[in-house]
């Protein structure tokens, strides 16, 4: 039958083999396989007893965190700075995800320190039975906003848009007083 761990190296060949995708889920059962094995706990005082109180436990607790901080790592790069491209200069998903990284390989420390601030706040804004995200998260949009500003001077030529003519029939607010008396609007 073979070790824990091959048992764990095999159920992650099977996965990358029928093209499913290795995501936080599929990894994380991954690391559990190879180290407890196919075997699930029988209960949950058992699990913990289990992870709390062997090494194996312990070894999940180090490799799980280490993998999921680098899951947390590629996410605050591939996102930093991606949302508010897109929103302010109506980027593609793709050249903000890029523009992104290239802001974090560029500024590491900053970023860095930005996703501990993040962390952090998203910690105490969940202490208080989660209340404290509704101050926490329009706080860390604004702050991320001012991010972005920063990271990327604003382009000094921006695509000028032309004006669109009006429908034929459309009236428009600015036209309020006028519309009152169609027949006054000079055509």
């Amino acid at each position: 039958m073979g070790s824990p761990r091959d048992l764990g190296r095999r159920h992650f060949q099977r996965q990358v083999q029928h093209d499913r995708p290795c995501h936080v889920a599929t990894t994380a059962d991954a690391i559990y396989i190879t180290i407890f094995g196919n075997a699930p706990a029988a209960s949950i005082p058992d699990f913990a007893r289990r992870v709390l109180t062997t090494p194996e436990g312990w070894s999940l607790i180090i490799i799980g965190c280490g993998v999921g901080f680098l899951f947390a790592v590629v996410a605050l790069c591939v996102s930093v700075v991606s949302f508010p491209l897109m929103l302010d200069r109506h980027a593609t998903a793709i050249d903000a995800v890029r523009t992104s990284l290239r802001v974090a390989l560029k500024n590491p420390v900053p970023i860095a320190a930005w996703g501990l601030i993040v962390a952090a706040l998203l910690v105490l804004g969940s202490l208080p039975f989660f209340v404290g995200l509704a101050v926490v998260l329009p706080v860390l949009g604004h702050a991320t906003w001012h991010l972005y500003r920063r990271a990327l001077e604003p382009d000094s030529n921006p695509v000028q848009e032309r004006p669109q003519p009006p429908k034929e029939g459309h009236r428009y607010a600015a036209d309020f007083p006028a519309n009152l008396v169609p027949w006054s609007r000079e055509r």
